[in-house]
């Protein structure tokens, strides 16, 4: 059973910058994209930026690029998702999760991704 924890989330002031992890365990996830989503109150979830299994490939939602950054660290399990220049549209419930595996593209659809994490908010500040 894979599990996901989200950490990094809080309260930020506008343009500053927030560094959320995701730690795994149950499984090795060197083999597999791995994504990050958002979810606004009243509003549904939606995708943030994605990596390839090996991390050669990115892609990110037109709202975060230029400002975030997602990584990979295999040999920890981890994935992390740097934010600059946060802007209170930003403020959300952001979640880690498992995507294909061995998967040439980058997946956005959340109907691609099987495992997720609790969440951690992120809440900015005007």
């Amino acid at each position: 059973q894979v599990q996901l924890v989200e950490s990094g989330g809080g309260l930020v002031q506008a343009g500053r910058s927030l560094r959320l992890s995701c730690a795994a365990s149950g499984r090795t996830l060197s083999s597999y994209a791995m994504g990050w989503f958002r979810q606004a109150p009243v509003k549904a979830r939606e995708f943030v930026a994605t990596i390839g299994w090996r991390g050669l490939s990115t892609y990110y939602a037109d709202s975060v690029k230029g400002r975030f950054t997602i990584s990979r660290d295999n040999a920890k399990n981890t994935v992390s998702l740097q934010m600059n220049s946060l802007k209170p549209e930003d403020t959300a419930v952001y979640y880690c999760a498992v995507g294909p595996l061995y998967v040439l593209g980058t997946p956005t659809r959340l109907g691609e991704y099987d495992y997720w994490g609790p969440g951690t908010q992120v809440t900015v500040s005007s």
